[in-house]
């Protein structure tokens, strides 16, 4: 499988140094994630067909800086297929019709083909994409190296979801586990403990602000991340509220009325 990383050539808070998409050239090149629309994208991917005509997009997950280039490339190959899992919350916002993929679907991409692995968490609709004949998988956001994946609670992210979704990537044993964010991840077992054990820690954390007395989120979101403000403050308050509803559904927690206190 030919593989070349194309930047979506946007850097911020919540991308880091910017997307990370990938095309998969062959007698089907197909770009994985579709980036922002960036003009220096679609010329790199241009650049990188080398002439030949972009036939495939495969979204992993419908977060912008994934899904919101779809139309800038439809712009350039009007004949382009878009493929992604559906999330009715996102999929009109795009503007482009997309063909819906399931879980175990096989798609043929370049000179073969990749599975798709449902991998909900980050968002309802995350999915990977494994090559099983060179064991290489397209991550998307399930994973970051040297960092942490936001569950963003009030939008569909689910940390249990996510957790089962790890446990699920650990079995395929994949070699080689190329990411939406950040460098190649050459140690996926270590990097997965390292966030398992990291949501264990946050969770001890979030524990032990609650006690008897009812706290606001907003409260115990400024006890676990003190150093954090402005935007940083927000993406933790997400995975704070993503802890708190795993801690409910276990019965470990309660709400009442945007109060939270422990059940332990």
């Amino acid at each position: 499988m030919a593989v070349t990383l194309i930047s979506g050539f946007n850097p911020g808070p919540y991308t880091g140094a910017g997307n990370n998409t990938y095309l998969i050239n062959g007698s089907e090149p197909t770009l994985i994630d579709a980036g922002i629309g960036h003009s220096k994208h679609l010329a790199a991917v241009r650049e990188a067909l080398a002439g030949k005509v972009l036939t495939r997009v495969l979204v992993t997950h419908g977060h912008p800086d994934h899904a919101a280039g779809a139309s800038h490339l439809a712009g350039t190959w009007p004949d382009l297929r878009f493929a992604k899992m559906p999330w009715s919350d996102v999929d009109n916002q795009f503007g482009v019709p997309w063909v819906a993929l399931a879980d175990g679907d096989q798609i043929s991409v370049g000179d073969g083909y990749v599975r798709v692995i449902h991998t909900p968490g980050h968002s309802p609709d995350h999915v990977c994409f494994f090559d099983e004949e060179t064991r290489t998988l397209f991550c998307g956001d399930l994973l970051i190296k040297g960092g942490s994946v936001v569950i963003p609670a009030s939008r569909g992210g689910s940390l249990t979801a996510y957790l089962r979704s790890l446990d699920l990537i650990r079995t395929l044993d994949p070699t080689r586990v190329l990411p939406a964010h950040g460098p190649e991840i050459d140690d996926l077992p270590s990097v997965i403990e390292q966030y398992v054990e990291h949501r264990q820690h946050r969770e001890i954390e979030i524990l032990n602000v609650l006690g008897d007395d009812p706290v606001g989120i907003e409260a115990i979101v400024v006890q676990v991340y003190s150093s954090l403000s402005g935007i940083l403050q927000r993406m933790a308050r997400e995975n704070v509220l993503a802890h708190l509803a795993k801690l409910r559904d276990e019965g470990r927690v309660r709400e009442d009325d945007g109060l939270w206190s422990s059940n332990l």
